[in-house]
Parts: structure tokens; C-alpha cells; sequence
């Protein structure tokens, strides 16, 4: 008798170019968690088209970039037959699980989310979509939908997954045993802009020129990622060690070493005992370009190769297979 396989759901917005702190933040951790524990969990990864149009999406670029991304995990090492891959907006239950979602919340729920606040201190309520404030409602219906028992999610979006887990309970009391409360699962790296270390490196970056210098895209030159890591901004101590609230651009580039070298912390801190700012910034711009090098040599075959759209096709029949007994 098999055991049924636990189910791990996650998503990413195609807005903006891809970025390292993407590759190292989502793709490579779920890449080894497919290689870890692929007999005991079914993965379901979306492309997060719905949740992209909370603002303006010119709609050319914005297919270009649900390609890109899809592109970027096989590359990546993302084995598709292990892998229900899709575009959200394929599988039409995600919405029609939001409204009823919507119907189960309330509005002192949603204003009380801390990224609807801090868009609203910076913005006129005029210029704010209805989208973005339903947003975590659609994010609850996306987990949801598939009894998902893990997600990964940042810190940033863990207070939506708080309220995922409080819908799916009152649910439950409501009308019966409906819906598995998922379990918030740590994954992944939070790497920092190269230039401002004390905030988080984004594809929303590329918007604003002045801050490309920060940001490292997998589409980039070898040659212009290694000049922006060389010179990264870090501090007069020339001690290497990891502080991330007195050596911020430090602990990034040792960060951003020990992610794509699977080493520790501790470990990586030891190889760098006694070397130079210098060597630290050079060891790291090679491991870093090594590794896009190598991405982007496959990103261009997944990219331009009709298999992408079977892949589609395939995750969206299998996800809306289970969706639909929902």
C-alpha cells in the first residue's frame, strides 16, 4: 500500500528581470528540495501572472517574463516530470476559491496586513488597486486550493500565511474538515543589493537605473555581474566575519558564497579567516558568474524551445485535476 505524498505549493510574480537574490531566494532551494524529497512530497510551482497585474503589466513583456522564469527553474535543475509547473492564471479555481475566500474574511483582516499599510503610507488610496489589497486572499486561494502542507514564503509575505492558516480554520469550523492549515517552511537565502546592503536585492530595481548597480540579473554580461560584485559596497574593518548589523555588505558577499557553494555559515567564515576584502570579493565573483554562466547556457534552450508550453500544458491539466475535486 503507497503512502499519498505530502504537497508543497509556491509561486513567483513575473514583474521585473530575474535576479540573483531570485535564483537563491526561491529556484536553487526548491531545486534541492526536489532532489531531497521527491518520493515523499508532489510539487506544485506557478507563475504568478494574477498576482503581477496589482500593478501595470505591459502584456508582451509580461509573457516574455512567465517564459523567463519557467526557463530559469528547468535551467536551474528543476526536473519537469517531478513537477507540476504552470501559469496561475491556466487554472481558473484560484479565483472562484478567492471570492469565496473573500466572503470568509474581513476587512479588518486586510488592513491590519503590513504591505497594504506601507503601500497605502506611500501612495494615495487613488493610486492603490483593489487587487493589491485582495491580494492576500488570492495568495490564501493559491496554497489552499491544493491542501498544500508546506509553503515556502519569505519573511516578508509570512503575515499572509498567518491569515491563510485563520481562513482555512474558520472555514473548517464553519462547514466542515474543507482545507489542510499549512505549515510555513524556511527556504532559501534573503540576498541584499550590492550597492545599499540593508535592503533586499529586487527585480523591481531595474525600474530605477540608479539602483542597477546593486542588482545582479541572470541575463546579465559575465563581464558587467564581476564589476558590480568587485565593487560592492562593504566597510573599514578588513576583518571578514558575518555581522548583518555592523558588516551588512560583508555578510552578503559571505551570504551569497555559502549559498551557492552549500557551505555553512561557519564554514565559510573559516576559508575567509584571513584573506582581504579583495579576495573575498573575487572568490565570490567567481562562483557567481560560474554558476549564471552555466544558467543561462540552458536558460536559452528551455527559453526558446516549444517543450516550455508542454510543460504548461501539463502542469495546468494535472493542478486544475486536483483543484477541481476541491
Amino acid at each position: 500500500m503507497s503512502i499519498a505524498k505530502k504537497r508543497l505549493v509556491t509561486g513567483i510574480k513575473p514583474t521585473g528581470d530575474l535576479t540573483l537574490g531570485n535564483y537563491l531566494g526561491v529556484v536553487k532551494p526548491l531545486v534541492n528540495f526536489q532532489k531531497k524529497f521527491n518520493q515523499e512530497y508532489d510539487l506544485y510551482v506557478f507563475i504568478a501572472d494574477l498576482h503581477a497585474l496589482t500593478k501595470f503589466q505591459e502584456p508582451t513583456l509580461l509573457k516574455k517574463r512567465i517564459k523567463n522564469i519557467a526557463a530559469l527553474y528547468l535551467a536551474s535543475g528543476l526536473e519537469p516530470s517531478q513537477v507540476n509547473l504552470f501559469v496561475q492564471s491556466e487554472v481558473v479555481q484560484h479565483t472562484y476559491l478567492s471570492y469565496i475566500m473573500e466572503s470568509n474574511s474581513y476587512l479588518g483582516e486586510l488592513n491590519r496586513m503590513i504591505q497594504f499599510k506601507e503601500q497605502k503610507k506611500n501612495n494615495s488610496s487613488q493610486n492603490i488597486r483593489t487587487s493589491y489589497y485582495t491580494y492576500p486572499l488570492l495568495m490564501a486561494s493559491d496554497i489552499l486550493l491544493y491542501d498544500a502542507n508546506v509553503v515556502p514564503v519569505g519573511q516578508d509575505q509570512k503575515q499572509h500565511l498567518e491569515l491563510t492558516r485563520d481562513l482555512a480554520d474558520r472555514f473548517n469550523s464553519l462547514y466542515g474538515e474543507t482545507f489542510v492549515i499549512p505549515e510555513f517552511l524556511k527556504m532559501g537565502h534573503t540576498i541584499k543589493s550590492l550597492t545599499e546592503p540593508t535592503k533586499k536585492m529586487s527585480k523591481s530595481f531595474q525600474l530605477d537605473p540608479q539602483n542597477d548597480k546593486g542588482c545582479i540579473f541572470i541575463s546579465e554580461e559575465l563581464k558587467v555581474i564581476r564589476q558590480k560584485i568587485m565593487r560592492s559596497v562593504t566597510d573599514s574593518d578588513k576583518k571578514i566575519y558575518y555581522d548583518i548589523e555592523k558588516k551588512p555588505g560583508i555578510s552578503n558577499l559571505l551570504t551569497i558564497y555559502s549559498a551557492l557553494k552549500d557551505l555553512s555559515m561557519e564554514e565559510t567564515e573559516k576559508y575567509f579567516l584571513n584573506s582581504s576584502y579583495q579576495i573575498l570579493k573575487e572568490k565570490v565573483s567567481d562562483v557567481v558568474v560560474k554558476t549564471i554562466d552555466e544558467i543561462q547556457k540552458k536558460f536559452s534552450f528551455y527559453n526558446k524551445n516549444s517543450i516550455l508550453y508542454e510543460i504548461f500544458e501539463k502542469g495546468a491539466k494535472n493542478s486544475s485535476f486536483i483543484a477541481e475535486k476541491k
